[in-house]
Parts: structure tokens; C-alpha cells; sequence
């Protein structure tokens, strides 16, 4: 199974726990593989112009290869990349399994209607706890779902 982990890439922080994050989804299901876009290989500079389309044809690519996306939608507003992938996973009939740590309240869920009601799984788990592994366990569980095709899902 193909999982697409959208979440921001912008901080040393932010890179470092999107890899942690996708290496113990893999370790928790080794029969997954899952695509980073932080991973694209375009040069030493990531943030150059000349680049971006390059990006985001490979993100779009990503997401439409991927089986699921986990979407990491920390902060007082979700990143607006990782919007933008929930929204076109969704329109795509993608499975989104969303992850909040962030204790900050908004309309529901924590989140914007729009971001909450796509998601297929909501998990959240607020941040005091710093344990990655609870997450993990509520994503893989999700993802297994999905592979027995029986869904259960928070949709509307």
C-alpha cells in the first residue's frame, strides 16, 4: 500500500518528524511504503523557482498514486500545501486520514470545517503526551482498514 504523508516541510523540526513519522508508519506496516515530497529530487535548493513545477507535478503525482494520505494538519490554521493535497485527494475519491496534535480549538475538530469533514479517519492527539508511537498505532490501525476495504468512516 501506497500512503502520501502531506504535512509542512518548511522547518528543521517540521522535516524531521514527517520523516520519523513516516518511517514508524512503515515499521508499524511493512507492507506500506510511504512517499514524502520533502523526498522530490529536484537540486540542493529546494525553494528555487525554476523547480516548483517540477514539485508540483510530482506531488500531484504522489497523491494520485497513493492508496491513502495521512495528512498532518497542525498550527493555529493548517499549512495551505497540506490543504490543498486533502483537497485534491478528496476530490479524487482518496481515503485521508487526518492528525492533529495541536490543542489550539477552531470550528470542529480543531480544524476548519472544510479540512475536518474531508477526512476519512480523524485522529487527535493532543501534544502534551509527545508520544508518536499512540498516533502510529491509531494511523496503522486505520490504514488496515482501508486494506480490508470496509472503511468505517467519519464522512458526513
Amino acid at each position: 500500500m501506497k500512503i502520501y504523508l502531506a504535512a509542512p516541510l518548511f522547518t528543521q523540526v517540521e522535516r524531521r518528524w514527517n520523516r520519523e513519522m513516516a518511517k514508524a508508519i512503515e515499521a508499524a506496516l511493512p507492507n506500506c511504503a510511504v512517499f514524502l515530497p520533502q523526498d522530490i529530487k529536484v537540486s540542493h535548493r529546494f525553494n528555487d523557482p525554476r523547480h516548483f513545477a517540477v514539485i508540483f507535478r510530482s506531488c500531484l503525482q504522489g497523491i494520485e498514486e497513493a492508496d491513502a494520505i495521512v495528512a498532518v494538519l497542525d498550527g493555529a490554521d493548517a499549512d495551505s500545501g497540506t490543504s490543498f493535497e486533502i483537497g485534491y485527494a478528496y476530490a479524487r475519491r482518496k481515503p485521508i486520514i487526518g492528525v492533529r496534535t495541536d490543542f489550539r480549538r477552531s470550528q470542529e475538530k480543531g480544524l476548519n470545517i472544510m479540512l475536518a469533514r474531508a477526512c476519512t479517519y480523524f485522529i487527535h492527539d493532543l501534544s502534551f503526551n509527545e508520544d508518536m508511537g499512540i498516533i502510529v498505532r491509531d494511523v496503522a490501525a486505520r490504514i488496515r482498514t482501508l486494506q480490508k476495504g470496509t472503511p468505517e468512516s467519519n464522512r458526513p
